[in-house]
Formats: structure tokens, C-alpha cells, sequence
């Protein structure tokens, strides 16, 4: 079997509503042999994986995909089950997947759930592996794979304090964007949004967070307090931490004075030997090392969240207690074998490794792992009680003596940081610290929550819902209005519309297009932005409000939406472009595909569809949201019905577009008087103001504004560069148009013959990637339109350079357009200035660019070299 493409979709997309692998599988000679074709397959499935016994597939019962594989099915179909699998067995539960064929034999689509994209992949490459050696009867080890997938997990996924706060902001409708491969987080949208770094929030006091950091800054500011603190001092050699533990007595603690998760800090040293070894091991990590006095005690964890303690834990030392049977290494082991203990972060409890922390506790006790641990014999196999060690938690929220309490949000204010963690050293917490000889031996500016999520004994504390709380008080907003736009044809300048609409009334919006990122009124990013990059640059901009995003029929079908679904969702029409890539063959499969945008508006949000488009029409049911339809004709049936229905409309009577609710009219512009639409010529850009009417008064913007937006946007080439630019160059017009598809030329020809009297000139090009049918078509609509022709080939894609733009002449002859009329000149500039050339008084020059700013600089360089010449 032959993986030809593997990719993670990031949101909702043609398959499903949940992120996916995409997997394009071709199975080879398996297409011949089903798995009822292949002796005892189903016995050696589950004896390498018996847990698939409980897929359930089409049958719908425990042991239906068992079924399944007996009566006879795909080799793909296998692969889509076990990469499900695969990741379930390394705790990442997953369900969804399907199977689909191609018109290509033996070619599949296996689509699948993942939680971490990297190990969705791996599971997919790894499931390819186990079946086809399943088939071909040949051995293959197991246990690696899933060991390869949970340490890409640990690697990626969020760890249980970053999980926690997550998914307490999911529960309450709050999205998040992951911003980096760790922890760095955004909860919320736009300006709307907040940060974390794992416990870390946004506004965390960085001088809190430094002072945190050192240990004995720390101690100092505290004991001034009248906190009780351990005596000690920080060193820089040896003999000074020598001076220091001699003159506070022994025993000590050496630490680093810039330490986490317990790195390099050894306690109850107690002999000059001990803390040389203590001493090098805290050198490691820091240039500083601490050497104060060591409490007795048990090592206990206060949590503070906004100034209130919200969880107290103690934490315990991993160790094992001797049966006077086994040696400390089997001891270890068995330890590990409770199935509450995982790699890393992924379980309530972390297996113990054995590391030099372990072997120096051991030699500085005469033991090795080897030896037989007596009887009843408890060992501490490490210094510290962190839970990443290996460590245990206990939670004593409800013993916590008030005075403690106190003290312990009095600790967050003094050194200023809303999310800490502290810790103290005591025998309990039932009675003040100076009455048990305890203290605060330091605090942690990012503390863990798992000791307080899953302790090993007590009452789990949900720590991550005051944190959110702080965040987020109620009433709180935390996403934006988002509305987004597909369609065939007409997205940038129903964009750039609604954009233009939504600024003039006051909002500061992001928008994201084929042109590139505007934040406000500035352009920050050019380039093709009408995907999953470019909405994940909008919603986490800080200053936006307001988020309007193209969506094209690639971005859906390669990576998914790039969120999860959307106040406002337009979808404009449907027409054949890019048909034959990535599957899509039909009209029918590109609706299907753009539906998707619709589909995925929140049930209270509005979707604005084309109720002239039967296609776009045919979704209408599938939509859960309010609907508002938008029509060249006010007496369109499917408008009339849904007025009928209470339902709101936009359309054009008397020359007017006007918003129908009910038995009422409301006029919105006349048509005349909106400079996109040409004098009312340009009916493609009557459809999308129409369309931009329907979404930005969904969203609730006054119709007073709407109005005074309309007569202020033009097709020019700053407000809309690329979208019917008309530009007189002396005695001719020049239109510049980003239209790259038949539909397109087309829907240019009720505009062309209003420009100019002359000649209509045009330079035009086809697009490489798309079948050759459309490219044809494409020639025929130019070669019905135009005097005179250039065919350049300024997008071959996979084609060898100028076959394109052969093509596009078939097409144009086909139409019995004069040969003596046609130019072909590959390169698209050329191409312009050769058409520049050619035009005389009242001409109409048309450019179908490709590169629109290299387009509208050409036109405009040769403006000004005209004026030029007619001033000299």
C-alpha cells in the first residue's frame, strides 16, 4: 500500500465537523483481496489488537467492525479503524472515521478524528504498516508504535494545568487558539481575548514573577513580612555553602536559586560530604546555590487565584517500602505497574524513573538497586516530593487553619502575582507554622494544578474554574462577531464590502481575503489569505472587534475552516471553477463543499444566501441558523415564501435595493448611486452589495449606515484593487479584473459594451490546474466578447509553460473569432503593455490579471508616461 497524501484538517471540513486526518490511500493489488479473501485475518487482528473488538461500526454493536472484516471489506477501511485505534491506545480517545472511494480503482480516502495532529499522522502511517503486514501475513512489533505515539503526545499535547483551564473555557463557550508547540495559549477572540502560558495569565506582574524566581529575594521580602522563612544563604562556592550549613547547623537544603519542577534541589543534607554532592548537583542549574536550614516535615502545595486560596495539598516523595523479597529495582517496577501512574502528564501519578537524584540518595544510604529492601523498610528515592518525579499529592483544602490562609493570600499580594503557588514545609497545616515550626520555604509564579485535579488521596479540587473566573467574570465577552463569505465567485469585493460597512460604522475590523490581511485600515500581510492562516491571524489580533474572512474552496478542502463556526455566513453562488481538483468533479460536490460555511453558523446567527442559485438554495435546509435570502428579482418565489415565513430579505424594486421584513420595505440605496454597480450595469456587483447588505444588517448595523457605506465604496484600485478597476489612460479605459473562471468573463459581458464605443481589447489567461473543458470555456467566453485578444499564461501551474494558454486559443477559435485578431505572448506583463500599445481613442482595454498589483502599476506607469508626453 502506497500513502500518496497524508494532512491534518484543522476544523470543520468536507468530511466532517471535527479536525481530521486526510489520508489518500492507495491500496495496491489489496483492491483484489478483501479481507474475507485473507486466511484468519480477523484471529490475528485481535490477537495484535484486541481492543478493536469494541469498534462497532455500520452494525452498530460491540464486535460490528469485527463483522465486518469476516464478511469481507477493504484494506482502507481497516486502516481508517486501526489508526482510530492507535490513538485510543495511547490515551487520545478518538471515534470518528470514513472510508471513501475514487474514481481511481484501488484509491481511497481514509479520513479520521485526531486530538494532536502529529500523532493522527503517525497513527495513520503506523496503521498502513500493521495492515498491509496483516494482509501479507507478515510479523510486525506493536508495542514501539504506541510507545512512538504516546511520547509524540507528551512532546505535543497540553499538559494537565494548560488542559484544565481549557477545557473549564470550552465548558463555558470560550474558544482557544493554540499560539506555539507548548503551552502559550489564547482564550477568547480578538479583542476579546485573554493569554496564558500555562498558569501564567497576561497580566501577571512580571516583577512578581522575577522576584518568584529568586529564591532569596523571596525570603527576604517574606521575612520582613513576618512570614516564617528558613534561614539560609545564597553561594557561589563550595567552601561559602560549607561557612553557611555549619553556621545555621545541619541539616540543610541546597537548592538552585533559580529552579522548577524541583531540579536540583536535594534536602536534609546532612554531613559536609552530602552537601558537596548536593552542592554540584544544585550547580547544574544555576550559578547560585541556596544552602538554608531544613524544616521537618511534609512538603504541602497552597494554591491562591486572585488573591483567595483556593487548594491546599501535601505532597509526598516517591518511595517504596520494603517486603524483604524483592530488590529496589523490582520494588520500583511494581510500583510503576499501577495503572493510575503514566508517562509524563498523561495519568493522575508519573512512573519513577530512575535517575541520578535516585542513585545518589541510594549510595548516600550504602544501597543499590540491586539489593533486597528489608521488610517494612520505607526508601525515598527522591529529594522532592514534585508530582513529575514521581510524587504523590494528598489534598488538605478543608484543614488548612485560617491563619494559614490568610497568611497565604497575604503572600500573593506582597509579592503580586495572581496565580501562586506556595510552599510550605510542616508537620500539617491543622495549627499555625509558629506553632509546628513550619514555614514558607518559596512561592512559584506558574504552579501545577494536577496535585489538585487528581490527587492520589482526597478531594478533587476544580482550581482551573477561579482561574477562568478571573478571566472571564461574568458577563464577560470572549469572542468576536465573525462573519465569513464563499461563494464561487464575488468573495474579496463582498469582503472588502462588508469591511468597508462595518469601519464606517465605528468597528475596528480584521479581514482576511485573496488579497491578503487588513487589520483596520492597514494592509499587514499580501498574499492569498482566504483559509485557515488567514482567520487564525485575524482572531488573534488584539485590536479587532470585528472579523471578516473569504473562504475559498481550497483552504476548506487542505486544511478546513479556521474556526469553529460563525455569527454571519454568506454563500454567494456556485459555478464551475476548479472542478477536477482534489475530488471534486461536479457542481454538485463544490456546493456540497462550500455548504460548509453555512452549515457552521451558530444557531442564533444569520446565514445570507442567493436565493437566485438553485444550487445554494439546495442548503438552505441543512442551515440551523436564521436565514436571510438575497435576490436580483423581488418576485423570486423562494422570497416570496419566505417573507411569508416572517423572513427577512434583500432585493431590487424600482431600481432600489431594498430589506424586506414582513409587509415592510425598507429602501436602502438606489442602485444608480452605488458606484460598484456601474450605474446599475455591473449586476454581478448588485448581487454581492445585496449580499452585503443581508450580513452586515444581521449583524446590527443601523440602516442609516448601511446606506452612507454604499455610496462611499468603489471599485477603484485602493478600495478594491483587482475587482473591475476602471482607469481611463488618456482617449481609452482600462478595467482591471481578478476573474480567472468562465462564470467570471462572463458575467463582465452585460458591463463591457457600457464602458466605451471603441474596440474591447483583452488580455487574458487560463489557469493551469483546472480541466480542460473550463480552460476551453473559458476561450470561448473571451472569444464571444472580444476585438482583439492577447493570450498570455501567467498561471501554468503543473503545465508546461504557454500549453494553457494554447487551450484558451482552441477555445476563442472555436467561436469563429479572426485568427488575424489573436496574439499569443506568454508573459503577462508583455502581454499588458503589448494591449497598451495597441489601443487608440475610445478603446476599452481588459485585463484579466493575474498579478493585480504588478497589473495596476504597468497601467498606471503608462498613464504617466502619456501625461508626460502630452505636457512636453
Amino acid at each position: 500500500m502506497n500513502i500518496e497524501e497524508i494532512r491534518a484538517l484543522w476544523g470543520p471540513n468536507y468530511y466532517s465537523r471535527y479536525p481530521a486526518i486526510y489520508m489518500l490511500l492507495d491500496i495496491g493489488k489489496l483492491e483484489e483481496r478483501p479481507s474475507d479473501m485473507i486466511p484468519d485475518l480477523k484471529g490475528r487482528l485481535l490477537k495484535l489488537i484486541p481492543t478493536m473488538i469494541e469498534h462497532r461500526c455500520s452494525p452498530g454493536c460491540i464486535g460490528g467492525f469485527i463483522e465486518r472484516v469476516v464478511e469481507g471489506t477493504w484494506a482502507g477501511h481497516i486502516v481508517e479503524h486501526v489508526a482510530i485505534e492507535l490513538q485510543c491506545l495511547a490515551n487520545m480517545d478518538v471515534g470518528f472515521g470514513k472510508t471513501l472511494g475514487t474514481d481511481t480503482k484501488g484509491v481511497y480516502k481514509v479520513v479520521f478524528r485526531y486530538r494532536d495532529p502529529e500523532v493522527g499522522i503517525e497513527a495513520g502511517k503506523a496503521a498502513v504498516k500493521i495492515v498491509d503486514a496483516l494482509f501479507n501475513n507478515r510479523p510486525i512489533k506493536f508495542e514501539p508504535i504506541i510507545t512512538r505515539l504516546k511520547e509524540i503526545r507528551e512532546e505535543n499535547m497540553f499538559g494537565p494545568s494548560t488542559y484544565s483551564i481549557i477545557k473549564e473555557a470550552q465548558s463555558r463557550g470560550i474558544p482557544y487558539i493554540r499560539l506555539n508547540k507548548h503551552s502559550y495559549v489564547q482564550l477568547g477572540h480578538g479583542i476579546n481575548q485573554r493569554r496564558i502560558q500555562a498558569t501564567m495569565v497576561d497580566n501577571t506582574s512580571a516583577i512578581g514573577v522575577e522576584i518568584a524566581d529568586d529564591k532569596e529575594q523571596t525570603k527576604e521580602i517574606l521575612d520582613e513580612a513576618g512570614v516564617p522563612v528558613p534561614r539560609g544563604e545564597s553561594v557561589d562556592t563550595l567552601e561559602s555553602a560549607l561557612l553557611v550549613a555549619n553556621d545555621i547547623n545541619y541539616p540543610v537544603t541546597v537548592k538552585p536559586l533559580v529552579e522548577h519542577h524541583g531540579k536540583g534541589i536535594t534536602a536534609n543534607v546532612k554531613t559536609d560530604g552530602e552537601l558537596k554532592t548536593a552542592y554540584n548537583s544544585a550547580r547544574k542549574f544555576h550559578e547560585l546555590v541556596v544552602v538554608e536550614k531544613h524544616l521537618e516535615g511534609y512538603d504541602h502545595r497552597l494554591l491562591v487565584i486572585n488573591g483567595e486560596l483556593v487548594a491546599a495539598a501535601r505532597r509526598e516523595t516517591a518511595s517504596v517500602m520494603g517486603n524483604g523479597k524483592s530488590t529496589i529495582r523490582e520494588l520500583i517496577d511494581m510500583i510503576n505497574k499501577d495503572p493510575r501512574r503514566g508517562i509524563g502528564h498523561e495519568k493522575v501519578l508519573t512512573k519513577i524513573k530512575i535517575d541520578s537524584m535516585t542513585k545518589r540518595l541510594l549510595k548516600q544510604q550504602n544501597l543499590k538497586l540491586t539489593d533486597i529492601l528489608s521488610e517494612g523498610r520505607l526508601l525515598h528515592l527522591k529529594s522532592t516530593a514534585n508530582l513529575s518525579t514521581g510524587g504523590c499529592s494528598i489534598d488538605v483544602t478543608d484543614e488548612v487553619h485560617p491563619q494559614i490562609k490568610r497568611m497565604a493570600e497575604r503572600i500573593s499580594k506582597i509579592i503580586n502575582i495572581n496565580v501562586m503557588g506556595i510552599d510550605v514545609v510542616a508537620p500539617h497545616l491543622k495549627r499555625p507554622l509558629k506553632e509546628t515550626n513550619g514555614g514558607v520555604i518559596e512561592v512559584n509564579a506558574a504552579p501545577g494544578f494536577r496535585m489538585h485535579l487528581e490527587p492520589y488521596f482526597g478531594k478533587k479540587r476544580n482550581v482551573a474554574k477561579p482561574l477562568v473566573d478571573m478571566l472571564f467574570p461574568s458577563g464577560t465577552k470572549s469572542t468576536i462577531p465573525l462573519i465569513a463569505v464563499t461563494g464561487t465567485n464575488g468573495k474579496t469585493t463582498t469582503v472588502r464590502l462588508i469591511a468597508h460597512i462595518l469601519k464606517y460604522s465605528g468597528k475596528s475590523v480584521g479581514m482576511c481575503c485573496t488579497d491578503g490581511i487588513e487589520i483596520g485600515n492597514q494592509m499587514v500581510l499580501e498574499g492569498d489569505y482566504s483559509g485557515p492562516s488567514g482567520a487564525r491571524h485575524i482572531l488573534t489580533e488584539p485590536i479587532v472587534d470585528h472579523a471578516v474572512m473569504e473562504v475559498a474552496r481550497g483552504s476548506i478542502l487542505r486544511r478546513g475552516l479556521g474556526y469553529d463556526e460563525s455569527d454571519i455566513g454568506v454563500f454567494l453562488n456556485i459555478s464551475a471553477d476548479h472542478l477536477g481538483l482534489g475530488g471534486l468533479n461536479t457542481l454538485e460536490e463544490l456546493a456540497e463543499l462550500k455548504s460548509i460555511v453555512v452549515e457552521t453558523v451558530k444557531p442564533g446567527g444569520f446565514a445570507v444566501l442567493n436565493a437566485d442559485d438553485e444550487l445554494v438554495m439546495k442548503y438552505m435546509d441543512k442551515v440551523k441558523a436564521k436565514i436571510i435570502l438575497f435576490s436580483l428579482d423581488d418576485t423570486n418565489p423562494a422570497l416570496l415564501a419566505h417573507v411569508s415565513n416572517d423572513g427577512v430579505v434583500v432585493t431590487v424594486k424600482g431600481g432600489n435595493i431594498i430589506l424586506r421584513k414582513g409587509a415592510i420595505d425598507m429602501d436602502i440605496a438606489r442602485i444608480t448611486n452605488v458606484p460598484i454597480t456601474f450605474g446599475g450595469k455591473a449586476s454581478f456587483n448588485i448581487a454581492n452589495t445585496l449580499a452585503a447588505v443581508g450580513a452586515t444588517y444581521a449583524i446590527g448595523i443601523d440602516i442609516k449606515t448601511i446606506q452612507t457605506s454604499l455610496v462611499t465604496f468603489n471599485s477603484s484600485t485602493g478600495q478594491l484593487p483587482g475587482r473591475a478597476n476602471l482607469i481611463d489612460v488618456g482617449s481609452f479605459k482600462v478595467l482591471i479584473d481578478y476573474g480567472h473562471n468562465p462564470s467570471a468573463i462572463e458575467s463582465l459581458a452585460g458591463l463591457i459594451p457600457h464602458l466605451t464605443n471603441g474596440r474591447k481589447i483583452n488580455v487574458g489567461s487560463g489557469t493551469g490546474n483546472r480541466m480542460d473543458e473550463c480552460i476551453l470555456d473559458f476561450g470561448k467566453n473571451m472569444g464571444k466578447m472580444y476585438d482583439q485578444i492577447i493570450i498570455c499564461d501567467s498561471d501554468p501551474r503543473q503545465r508546461k509553460k504557454g500549453e494553457t494558454a494554447k487551450l484558451v486559443r482552441k477555445g476563442v477559435l472555436s467561436t469563429g473569432f479572426p485568427e488575424k485578431n489573436l496574439q499569443m505572448v506568454l508573459d503577462e506583463s508583455v502581454a499588458i503593455r503589448t494591449a497598451l500599445k495597441l489601443a487608440k481613442d475610445g478603446d476599452l482595454v481588459v485585463i484579466q490579471a493575474n498579478d493585480v498589483k504588478n497589473s495596476i502599476h504597468i497601467v498606471l506607469e503608462y498613464k504617466e508616461n502619456l501625461l508626460a508626453k502630452s505636457k512636453s
